[in-house]
C-alpha cells in the first residue's frame, strides 16, 4: 500500500521541494493551496500525514489538524526559525510534530515516514499517544520486538502494560505463536507452580491426570507474567533455573521439560526497591531486566488525554450502538485536570458509562461524576468539630504525615535514651584522636567488647570496628555486624538500614557466622 501525503502550499519554495522529495520516494502526493476547500481536498486526498509548510502562520492550520485528529492522522509543521517557543506554539496548535526551517527535503520525507509508521503501530497496539513519553515507548517497542531478550514493564496499575507485552509478541518473529498471559497475585503459591510448571497425574491429592502448565502451553511463543514482584520467594528459584536453562520439571515429575519460550514480566511496583527490601531475588531482577520499559501514568501525559478521550468515544459509541455528541471544552479540561488514580483504565470506564448514560447533548461539567471533579484538586474535605470549616486533603495528608514522623522521632529518642546506660556509642572519626588507634590498626566503625582506658583504668563499653593486620574480610564483616546489631539493640531492620544491605542478607549472614 503506497503512502499519502497532503502537503499545503502556504510555503511554496518549501513546498515543492518537499513534494519532489516525497514522489522520489514512492509516495502518493497531494498539494492543496490556500483557494481549495480543505475539507474537500482532505476527504479526497485519504493522506496518511499532513504536511504544513506554513505551520503555525496557516489561516487553515486548525481546520487541517482538526480534521487529521478526527481521522487518526499525524501532522508535521515546519516552522519558522525565528518563531518564538516553537514547541509552545506546536503543542497549542496539536501539531503530533515539527521541524524548524529551513529543512532538508530527505529529512522531511524521513520525519514523515516515521510518523505514518509510529501511527500504524499505534493502532495495531492500541497503545495511544503523542506525548514525547509514549513515542518513547514505541519507540522502544519496536526496537525490542525483533529479538528474544527477556523484558520487564513496569507502570502503575491501568496504564497498559499488557498492551505492551501483547505489541512486542505481535510484532516479533513469535507473533504466529501462542501468547500465554499469568497473573503471578491471582494464585496461591501451590496452584502458580502447577499453573506455571503443570503436574503428573497424582502428583498431589487432586492431581486426577497430567496438566500441561502455562509454559508448555506458550512454547514457540510468549509467556507473559503479569504482578511478578508478588512471586513467592520458593517458584522466584524455580522462574530463575526456567530462564537460564530453559527447562524445567512437572510438579510430581522426572522428566527435564525443555521449552523455546520467550517471557515479558511486569509489575505494578519499582522492582527495584522490592529487591532492595529483600523480597524479590535480585538475580532474578538481573535476568528479568535484560530490556525495560516504564509506562508513565496518565497524570504525567496530560497531552494524550483528549486523544484517548476521542478515540473511546468513536470506539465505545460503534460498540454500544449509542450516538455521542461531544464534550464541551470546560468537561475536556476537567477530565485533563483530574489525578486519574486508576488511569487509562479508569478513564476508560468513565468513558463507557458516559456513552451508554449520554444525555443526548454535549456532556458538560455537571455530567462529569463527582469524584472525578473534585479529584482535579487532589482535595479530601474533613469537617471541623464546632465549626463549618473544612480542611483540604493536602494539607491533611501532610499533618498526619508529620505527626507520623513526629512519632517516631520520639521512638528513637526513647531507644537512644535507654542506650545511654549501657554506653554505647558511635564512633566519631572527625574528633576520635589518632593516637587511641594503635599503630598497623585501622578504626573502621564501631568494635563490639569492652577494654581498660589507658588513664583512668576504668573499662571502655564503647563499641568498635578495628582492622587489625591478618584479619580477614569475613572477620571484619562479622565483626561489623556484630556491632551494628548491638548498636541497635538486635533490631534487625535498623541494623540492615546501616549495614547498607537488605533484611534477608543480613538474616543469612547472622545464621552464616552464627550470631546470637
Amino acid at each position: 500500500m503506497t503512502d499519502r501525503v497532503l502537503l499545503t502550499m502556504d510555503d511554496l519554495e518549501v513546498a515543492v521541494r518537499a513534494n519532489a522529495a516525497f514522489e522520489q520516494a514512492g509516495f502518493d502526493t497531494t498539494l492543496v493551496s490556500s483557494q481549495d476547500d480543505a475539507r474537500d481536498v482532505f476527504e479526497r486526498a485519504e493522506p496518511d500525514v499532513v504536511i504544513l509548510t506554513g505551520a503555525l502562520l496557516e489561516h487553515r492550520a486548525e481546520t487541517l489538524v482538526a480534521l487529521a485528529r478526527d481521522r487518526s492522522v499525524s501532522t508535521l509543521g515546519l516552522v519558522e526559525e525565528a518563531t518564538p517557543d516553537p514547541t509552545q506554539q506546536a503543542r497549542h496548535l496539536n501539531l503530533t510534530a515539527w521541524m524548524v526551517k529551513p529543512a532538508d527535503p530527505g529529512d522531511i520525507v524521513a520525519a514523515a515516514g516515521r510518523l505514518i509508521t509510529r501511527r500504524r503501530l499505534q493502532e495495531r497496539t492500541g497503545i495511544i499517544g503523542e506525548s514525547p513519553a509514549i513515542q518513547e515507548v514505541l519507540v522502544k517497542i519496536e526496537q525490542m520486538a525483533p529479538v528474544s531478550s527477556t523484558v520487564l514493564v513496569e507502570g502503575e496499575s491501568g496504564t497498559g502494560k499488557e498492551l505492551v507485552a501483547h505489541a512486542i509478541h505481535h510484532l516479533s518473529p513469535r507473533r504466529d505463536g501462542p501468547f500465554v498471559p499469568v497473573n503471578c497475585a491471582a494464585l496461591p503459591e501451590t496452584l502458580l507452580e502447577s499453573e506455571l510448571f503443570g503436574h503428573e497425574k497424582g502428583s498431589f491429592t487432586g492431581a486426577a491426570e497430567r496438566r500441561l502448565g502455562r509454559f508448555e502451553l506458550a512454547d514457540g511463543g510468549t509467556i507473559f507474567l503479569d504482578e511478578i514482584a508478588e512471586m513467592p520467594p520458593a517458584l522466584q528459584v524455580k522462574l530463575l533455573r526456567v530462564l537460564e536453562d530453559h527447562s524445567f520439571f512437572r510438579v510430581g515429575g522426572t522428566q527435564p521439560i525443555r521449552v523455546n519460550v520467550r517471557a515479558i514480566a511486569a509489575t505494578n511496583q519499582p522492582l527495584k526497591e522490592v529487591v532492595a527490601l529483600g523480597e524479590f531475588r535480585e538475580d532474578l531482577f538481573f535476568r528479568l531486566n535484560v530490556l525495560s520499559i516504564y509506562l508513565p501514568p496518565l497524570r504525567e501525559r496530560k497531552r494524550d488525554i483528549p486523544i484517548l478521550v476521542e478515540r473511546f468515544i468513536n470506539e465505545l459509541s460503534a460498540q454500544h450502538g449509542r450516538s455521542f455528541v461531544g464534550i464541551t471544552p470546560e468537561a475536556m479540561q476537567i477530565l485533563v485536570d483530574a489525578h486519574w488514580p486508576g488511569n487509562v483504565r479508569q478513564l476508560r470506564n468513565l468513558i463507557e458509562s458516559m456513552v451508554v448514560l449520554a444525555p443526548g447533548r454535549e456532556i458538560g461539567p455537571s455530567d462529569i461524576p463527582a469524584d472525578v471533579r473534585e479529584a482535579g484538586t487532589r482535595l479530601l474535605p474533613m469537617r471541623v468539630p464546632g465549626g463549618t470549616q473544612s480542611v483540604p486533603g493536602k494539607e491533611l495528608e501532610f499533618i498526619f504525615r508529620s505527626l507520623v514522623e513526629l512519632k517516631l522521632q520520639i521512638e528513637e529518642l526513647r531507644r537512644r535514651m535507654d542506650e545511654v546506660p549501657q554506653r554505647v556509642e558511635v564512633v566519631d572519626f572527625g574528633r576520635r584522636p589518632y593516637e587511641e588507634v594503635p599503630l598497623g590498626e585501622v578504626v573502621l566503625g564501631v568494635e563490639v567488647g569492652t577494654g581498660a582506658k589507658e588513664d583512668e583504668g576504668e573499662r571502655d563499653d564503647r563499641l568498635r570496628v578495628v582492622y587489625r593486620p591478618g584479619m580477614k574480610m569475613v572477620d571484619v564483616e562479622r565483626a561489623a555486624i556484630e556491632a551494628a546489631l548491638a548498636e541497635t539493640r538486635g533490631n534487625r531492620r535498623r541494623a540492615a538500614e546501616k549495614l547498607g544491605i537488605g533484611e534477608r542478607t543480613l538474616y543469612r549472614k547472622i545464621k552464616e557466622y552464627e550470631l546470637a
